[in-house]
Order: C-alpha cells, then structure tokens, then sequence
C-alpha cells in the first residue's frame, strides 16, 4: 500500500464509552468515505446543522481538550485522541458519528482506536495525498510557554517538553518523527492530571467521566493507577500525542519541524492560525511518486499546487 495516496478505513468501526468532561455516556462510529472528503464529524443525536468540520477555524474551546462547533454552535470536544490517531496512521477521508458532544475517552489514550483500526485495515485510493510545507519559521511565546514551527525538507518532528512542580512528573521531553518513528508510546500514553486538581476540575463542571480507568492520576510522589505507568515518558508523550491531533486540525498532514515547551491546545491553534494567516508561511503540495521507504516524501517528488 502506497504511502502516498489517499486512505480510509476498510470498514465501519464502533466504540461506546463516556466523556471524560461531560460523563455522558456516547457511541462513536467511524465510516469510510471516499477520496477528497476529509475528515467530518456528524452529531447524530441531532436533526439538522451537525455536521462539525475539524477544522483550527472552528476551535471555539481548548480548555482541557479540543472542542470545536458550526455555525449553528453545535461542538464535538475532546476531538484531540482520536485525530491524533488519525493523524499519525495516515487516514485522510472518514466518517465520524456520534450521537453526544463529546468524543468517548476509553481508556484515556489513543490505543483502543489504533487497535481497532489496524484490525480492519486501510482502504487506499488511487487520489495522491495533499500536505502543508512549511516554508518558514514561526513561533509564539506566552510567559513560560512557547512553541515554534520551522521548515524541513522531508520529516514531520515534534518536539515537546513539560515543566511540572510535582516532583514526581518533573520534567519531561521526547522527540519524534510522525512519518518514520515508531507511534506505539505514543498512542498509547493516557491522559493524566494530579490528585490536588480533581476537586477543582469538578467544580468548573469537568473531568465528570473521570476515573483511574481513563486518565493517570498522581499524588505527590506516586501513581495511583494498578500498575503503573505504561512507559517512563507517558505524561509527555500524551502531550504529543495532543499535539499531533491538534495539528491534524490543519486538514493535512505537516512537513515541518515543531518544537514546544509546555504548550497544549491553545497554543497549538495559535500557532495554525499564525501558520495561515500568511500564505507566504506554507505551501499547499500534493506528493507524486511511488511509495518511498522511511520517510514520508521525497523532496523531489512534491508539486506545488496552491
């Protein structure tokens, strides 16, 4: 199967969990669609004006997740996991219903939906892929935060860093790239919060799905969660894992290379919106060629076309 051609899912795929903001409980289907769809989410719990197009234009909220809404004010949150998914398998065309605001958390990661999609497999097409070079550095700073965008040839690195006063957590980094790396740690780290903050996440009416089978928590020196953590650098690599689901809200995949210090949702929209606000920052190019070995495109191989 050609990596550069458009994707999707061989078949439907179902999920049921909860949200972990909402608590409601939600069912999520991803179907398959045809090239040049994109990726579409459809409130199905309503009649008319659901459909939400993840799109960083339509970010309206990114306090503790992802949320985004139409025109109409109808939001699908916490989009970041499953977009992350999407993001680092490759699917560019699909599907997704559910008949609740908020995607199902499972097990806090993005395992259940990689799982579930290596299972029934990817379905190419013979329309090729469409992504976004960066052509020039960009980059914002807020206080302690910042985050940066910068040119590179071939690869899709996001490197990330968390500065935590817990002196369990501490601070973390890891480097990887999208399109040659391993994803597996990646995928499956969990969302994670410490114990002092459940209580404060509570009263502004969030984390309500929360609990130690979806998200790690932390108190002082330790995990509370039976077993541990499932890989040394979990709290960051989940960070990443939001950020490469945020950056999915591009529409396309990113040839570039990002680096961030203690970012998150916010941060990440800003940075797109900079990204776009000058056409003079990317280019829109469609990859011609055959199926190139380890790295996502070959330089040569790229066609301008907006």
């Amino acid at each position: 199967m050609s990596i550069l051609t458009q994707k999707t899912i061989s078949k439907k795929i179902e999920f049921e969990g909860i949200g972990i903001h909402t608590g409601n409980k939600v069912k999520l289907k991803l179907i398959p669609a045809i090239p040049n769809t994109g990726i579409i989410f459809k409130r199905t719990d309503l009649n008319k004006n659901n459909i939400v197009y993840p799109n960083y234009s339509n970010v309206t909220d990114t306090t503790l997740c992802t949320t985004i809404s139409n025109d109409y004010g109808v939001k699908v949150s916490t989009i970041e996991h499953l977009m992350g998914a999407l993001y680092g398998i490759g699917i560019d065309n699909l599907h997704i219903e559910l008949n609740s605001q908020e995607v199902p958390i499972l097990d806090g990661s993005a395992k259940e939906f990689v799982n579930s999609i290596n299972k029934v497999g990817l379905k190419s097409s013979d329309e090729a892929i469409k992504i976004i070079k960066v052509n020039k550095k960009i980059s914002i700073d807020e206080f302690e935060k910042n985050v940066s965008l910068e040119q590179s040839n071939v690869t899709g690195d996001i490197e990330f860093e968390i500065k935590y006063n817990n002196k369990f957590i501490k601070t973390q980094r890891n480097k990887v790239n999208v399109f040659e790396d391993s994803l597996e740690d990646i995928f499956n780290s969990r969302t994670f919060c410490l114990y002092e903050d459940i209580e404060k996440l509570k009263k502004l009416n969030l984390g309500l799905g929360g609990s130690l089978e979806n998200a790690v928590v932390v108190k002082n020196d330790n995990v509370l969660n039976e077993g541990g953590l499932r890989n040394d650098l979990e709290f960051v690599n989940h960070k990443i894992l939001d950020c490469m689901g945020d950056l999915y809200l591009s529409g396309y995949k990113i040839i570039g290379s990002l680096k961030c210090s203690q970012g998150g949702h916010s941060l990440t929209n800003k940075l797109l919106k900079k990204l776009f606000s000058d056409k003079t920052n990317y280019s829109l190019i469609e990859i011609k060629g055959k199926q190139l070995p380890h790295t996502f495109a070959n330089y040569q191989n790229l066609k301008s076309i907006a």
